[in-house]
């Protein structure tokens, strides 16, 4: 409603302005109807209904390569918010916006980096419409961003991939970690892998990660040992890389990964034992060791190189080393 404002007063007053006054008098309407609340009551007749909205909305993130579960978070905390809100996406004002982060914290007791993860997917959806054209101004451009606690996650310890590594009672299992450790691999990239796409020659292989980006990562001689095992045992046609133990072997999805890794956990009673962890690990050990962060990125898969940060945490004693080495 309010670009419609603007726009009449824009030509009626356009035959009397310079560029430069037409330019200005764009800026003070804006500023101006930024604090003023207009409220549209829906009608059937006008083309701008929120569910349409955030459908186009979707479709252009889902073209983009966003993952399906990524859709859905958005989908599930845009209604939530529109529930909430109950007014039309060009009427929401950044006081609205604000009142619900307020409130769904104090309600729901979320933490502070579940808010902040809903003001990222706000601010997408919202820039998304002001760039399409579909509103005037932003509302979420003055809602900055929250501050949490960096919380140090953990890594495995070498004793304790020793124990995961020595209690695998089966080829495919040993060869899953292996590669995990090996690569730092997603397990939705894991569990997309064909035979095809492994070159023991080069100990490497191609992965597709997330937007449907294609890289290479690359496995050590004790991985490579361990898949050809694992391969040569194999007596099926499947093309997977990984694939169930029992017939007819279809290939292996993430819940048989992760079910598959938490019993190890509980068996071995090492903690918290799911495939992110190991791909945290390898980024830490790879930092540690000297590694350049932007080839850690390149490795990981990152878009952002803060991404590859947030992974890998940095054992103080090396930087304290150095710190005599470089500083004295």
């Amino acid at each position: 409603m309010k670009s419609e404002i603007i726009k009449e007063i824009q030509q009626q007053m356009n035959p009397y302005l310079t560029h430069g006054s037409y330019m200005k008098l764009t800026k003070v309407l804006t500023n101006v109807l930024d604090e003023i609340e207009i409220v549209t009551p829906y009608k059937n007749d006008v083309p701008f209904d929120n569910s349409d909205m955030l459908e186009i909305f979707l479709s252009a993130k889902n073209i983009e390569g966003c993952s399906e579960n990524t859709i859905k978070y958005y989908k599930q905390s845009l209604n939530k918010m529109f529930k909430e809100i109950n007014k039309r996406v060009d009427n929401i004002t950044t006081e609205d916006i604000r009142h619900y982060l307020s409130n769904y914290k104090e309600s729901n007791g979320i933490s502070k980096t579940t808010i902040d993860n809903n003001r990222r997917i706000f601010s997408s959806f919202f820039t998304w419409l002001e760039e399409e054209g579909y509103i005037l101004k932003n509302p979420i451009k003055r809602i900055h961003r929250v501050k949490t606690p960096r919380v140090v996650k953990e890594t495995f310890t070498d004793e304790e991939i020793e124990k995961l590594c020595d209690n695998c009672t089966n080829l495919r299992n040993r060869a899953i970690i292996e590669i995990l450790l090996s690569t730092g691999i997603r397990v939705g990239e894991l569990i997309r892998l064909d035979i095809d796409d492994i070159n023991f020659n080069e100990k490497e292989c191609i992965v597709l990660g997330k937007g449907d980006a294609e890289r290479i990562v690359y496995f050590n001689a004790r991985c490579k040992i361990h898949l050809q095992q694992y391969l040569d045992s194999r007596t099926d046609s499947n093309p997977a890389l990984f694939v169930s133990l029992r017939k007819p072997h279809y290939r292996l999805g993430i819940n048989g990964v992760e079910f598959m890794l938490k019993k190890l956990g509980e068996k071995t009673g090492v903690n918290n034992v799911h495939p992110h962890k190991f791909r945290r690990t390898l980024a830490t050990k790879a930092i540690d060791k000297g590694m350049p962060i932007e080839q850690v990125q390149k490795l990981l898969g990152h878009m952002q190189i803060d991404t590859t940060l947030h992974y890998a945490m940095v054992n103080q004693s090396n930087v304290k080393i150095s710190h005599h080495k470089f500083i004295g």
